[in-house]
């Protein structure tokens, strides 16, 4: 341990990331897994795919409005009430959900009570909690190890839920992850404290209103949360998606949950990297380069024929780009406002990541429903992965005090 200041201690480097990631593992796996459920609610109840894509896309909205009211809750109080609270929103929404089965009951068990719980115990809040108990240079490592728990989960829960659903049902399913989601509860206990980071020239005596104006007109800021938006539309239209896609070359359910699993598998190399990578090179090529790979993937699908080994190419390929993108966007924000905040403006912006995910999910259900196919929302998917590109092109990495003493 190393002394920190005021004489207290820091916990242990692995004490911290362990259960961060274990609960992120949970709380991602068992948000990433939901598109699974859209064919047996649909067959279940009648209610059709847009009205269940609705539902989920409210909870694509829901995780994003929740992170950054639970990241300055946790700012303030510590992270330990957050991740408790949300663990018991998050299963109470999902245990629910299978007494409600209407087109507003499901939006708001799994759209609002469930988002909302995945939401408080989302990357801000727990990457934010363990950032601030760490030295500047382990921080983009921790990141990606947290992120990598993540990854973790949606490889574990993918074929494990659908094994479930195939066995006993999606209400047996349900009730299996809120379980989950209760057992995981605990490990938010070394999280409990937040640990006041070394003051920097960008956050001395700034209160958060003061810091939130700062940030809506600084420009790399603002371009960040742009990208962020355009990604969340790709990544909820494909994890929402993917399965009925698959149905729709005429593949086994069983494949679309190899491929989520396969994209989860992947994350994990890739959230790793991009921790690595994040120490030694400027975080927005990195970002670049991500989502330009998307776009190529993208497109590489559509011309390649619908095969169960291109759509396992397809997933690990953007499985590896995908919560890649997580590390280094919350790297860019510490480094343009320091750690003292970082889990507001970071919940920030991955609520515009969330209203781009709002869309992605809604608009993919709108799609299928009225063409028979998600041909058109592939071209848009493939266009907004080039323009989050090119929008982190322009982004300034120096911190905003130096910014500001330099200009």
């Amino acid at each position: 341990m190393t002394a920190a200041a005021g004489g207290a201690t820091r916990p242990p480097y692995w004490g911290l990331l362990l259960p961060a990631a274990l609960m992120l593992m949970v709380t991602m796996g068992t948000r990433q897994s939901m598109g699974l459920f859209v064919s047996p609610l649909n067959t279940s109840t009648g209610l059709g795919i847009v009205a269940i894509s609705f539902a989920l896309a409210v909870g694509q909205l829901m995780w994003g409005v929740a992170q950054p009211i639970f990241g300055a809750v946790a700012d303030r109080y510590g992270p330990g009430r957050v991740l408790v609270l949300g663990g018991l929103l998050g299963a109470a929404g999902i245990a629910l959900a299978p007494w409600i089965p209407t087109r507003w009951g499901l939006v708001i068990t799994l759209g609002v009570l469930a988002s909302a719980g995945a939401g408080a115990g989302a990357f801000s809040i727990l990457i934010g909690a363990v950032a601030t108990r760490l030295p500047a240079e382990k921080r983009s490592f921790a990141a990606g190890f947290i992120n990598a728990g993540g990854s973790f989960g949606q490889f574990v829960f993918a074929p494990l839920v659908q094994g479930l659903i195939t066995a006993f049902g999606w209400m047996s399913a349900l009730y299996s992850l809120a379980a989950l989601t209760i057992a995981a509860m605990p490990f938010a206990r070394p999280l409990r404290k937040r640990a006041a980071p070394k003051t920097t020239t960008a956050t001395t005596g700034i209160t958060l209103r003061e810091q939130l104006r700062a940030a809506m007109r600084h420009r790399s800021y603002l371009l960040l949360h742009a990208s962020f938006l355009t990604c969340g539309v790709h990544v909820a239209f494909l994890m929402t998606h993917l399965p009925g896609e698959v149905a729709l070359c005429g593949l086994s359910a069983q494949v679309s949950a190899n491929a989520i699993g396969l994209i989860g598998l992947a994350n994990i190399a890739g959230s790793l990297v991009a921790g690595t990578l994040g120490q030694h090179f400027r975080l927005k090529n990195l970002l670049f380069c991500f989502y330009a790979a998307r776009t190529i993937l993208i497109l590489g699908y559509l011309a390649a024929p619908k095969t169960p080994l291109v759509l396992y190419i397809f997933a690990a390929g953007m499985g590896f780009t995908f919560l890649a993108t997580v590390p280094p966007t919350a790297g860019l924000v510490g480094k343009l406002f320091g750690m003292r905040y970082m889990a507001t403006l970071f919940g920030l912006t991955l609520f515009s990541h969330q209203v781009g995910g709002f869309f992605g999910a809604w608009l993919g259900g709108v799609t299928v429903a009225s063409t028979g196919s998600y041909q058109w929302m592939w071209y848009a998917d493939a266009a907004l992965a080039l323009a989050a590109a090119l929008l982190n092109i322009p982004i300034k990495e120096a911190p905003l005090a130096r910014r500001v003493a330099m200009a």
